[in-house]
């Protein structure tokens, strides 16, 4: 019998709930006991270097050990307790088993005490201020776009042809096979508007949709598809494209870094793998550690308050206020064109 989805969403947290920052923030995910905990202390700390405006939201499953949580909230994000979403067996059965976990990130629609948000996986780093994607315009989904020529996409008919969107002018997409795909994100870097309706219709959609290799990552493609606006690669680099497509990559340009590539999470880097040998991965490695290790990042937690000679507790505030007021916007976000599948 196929598991429900739980209907609960999200456990109170301890902190205070920001009121001054216009609704924003980003938003990460993090299940388990493992070491993605180290990733997402990165990510904060990354965050916080870049002087952003906005804080960490930490959506944690339950069993994300207290120590874990304490670490998190030590260094200024904002945890978050969120029940899982178990898709039907179906699911389970069909998609790449550790991808199944992240039907969970579904749950960040219900933060709807935020007007937007950008959600960021726990293994990137953001190299510079990307405050201005909560200025894009309501109404679509934003992300980058993903590429076909991994051997994990061997199941999909982009990669059996040799087509990826990344340079559809090399592969045509056949006119046999009818219309081209539509475009496909990357899931680990997005701007979403948090809302109930659309949490609800989540849920309820994925009840009933056929089951697929990349889980949450095709469901979301699936289901956004009609409002999704790409952005350039500068703000989700998957590291598979400095080998993939070295052409379309400005490296001293990107923002944000993915480090999803088999073998290039920076924690647990050894070389060894293929590809992550290269030196321009060694320096992004690098580059990560170096913003980890800094002890200069760390958060610094509020001094108490004196008023009228009454000590006064200080309050859990916007973790990351303190970097961000004289910080000015990034330059806007040129859309990327749709490419050409003629």
């Amino acid at each position: 019998m196929a598991p429900e989805l739980v209907a609960s969403g999200v456990k109170p947290t301890n902190f205070v709930q920001p009121t001054s920052f216009s609704g924003r923030a980003f938003v990460t995910f993090l299940a388990g006991n493992g070491d993605y905990v180290k990733g997402v202390v990165g990510l904060i700390k990354g965050l916080r270097k870049v002087k952003t405006t906005y804080p960490l939201i930490v959506a944690v499953l339950p069993d994300v050990p207290e120590e874990h949580r304490r670490i998190l909230e030590d260094q200024g994000c904002i945890v978050k307790e969120i029940e899982p979403v178990y898709p039907p067996d179906n699911q389970t059965q069909f998609a790449m088993a550790y991808y199944v976990i992240n039907y969970s990130k579904l749950r960040i629609w219900e933060f709807v005490e935020y007007s937007k948000m950008i959600y960021l996986d726990g293994d990137i780093q953001v190299y510079d201020n990307i405050d201005s994607l909560f200025d894009l315009p309501d109404g679509h989904f934003y992300a980058v776009m993903d590429c076909f020529c991994e051997k994990t996409w061997s199941h999909t008919p982009q990669y059996n042809i040799g087509y990826c969107q990344q340079c559809p002018e090399k592969v045509k997409w056949p006119a046999e096979m009818g219309l081209p795909p539509s475009l496909y994100f990357n899931a680990g870097m997005f701007v979403f508007e948090p809302s109930v309706a659309t949490y609800e219709d989540l849920l309820k959609t994925l009840k009933i949709t056929p089951p697929t290799p990349f889980a949450e990552q095709d469901f979301l493609n699936m289901y956004f598809k009609d409002i999704y606006k790409p952005i350039p690669n500068v703000y989700n680099l998957v590291l598979a494209m400095l080998w993939r497509h070295p052409e379309n990559v400005e490296l001293d340009k990107v923002k944000v870094v993915h480090y999803c590539a088999a073998g290039s999470k920076p924690w647990r880097y050894t070389g060894k793998e293929e590809n992550v040998q290269r030196e321009d991965i060694k320096m992004l490695v690098k580059k990560w550690w170096e913003i980890y290790d800094d002890e200069t990042l760390d958060y610094k937690k509020p001094e108490p308050v004196v008023s009228d000679g009454t000590r006064l507790e200080a309050v859990a505030l916007q973790p990351l206020v303190a970097a961000a007021m004289t910080e000015a916007k990034a330059s806007a976000v040129h859309y990327v064109a749709a490419p050409s599948a003629a």
